[in-house]
């Protein structure tokens, strides 16, 4: 199955996401800190994904997107925080 990560965002909020036959299974919610900072405040991962590395995905995601746009990431959700502690490779962003 191919996963494909969507993103939709407001003025003030942002949202990452995957929906398998209209449903979404995972998201992960931000809120926009000025312009140049983003504040990760929940992961969910529907049951029927766990395991997957969905969750890690859409943490991933937004890293790519933070290092093309410049700004930097604050993982409140303790999710997205274990995921910044078990990938140093990522922690440029934060």
């Amino acid at each position: 199955m191919s996963i494909k990560i969507q993103h939709e965002e407001t003025e003030s909020k942002g949202v990452y996401f995957v929906e398998v036959n209209g449903e979404r299974v995972a998201e992960m919610t931000y809120s926009k800190a000025g312009t140049d900072r983003i504040i990760i405040d929940h992961t969910e991962v529907d049951d029927s994904m766990r395991g997957t590395g969905l969750g890690k995905k859409l943490v991933i995601t937004a890293v790519e997107d933070a290092r093309k746009n410049g700004i930097s990431i604050i993982p409140l959700c303790s999710y997205a925080k274990s995921v910044f502690e078990r990938n140093e490779e990522l922690r440029d962003v934060l």
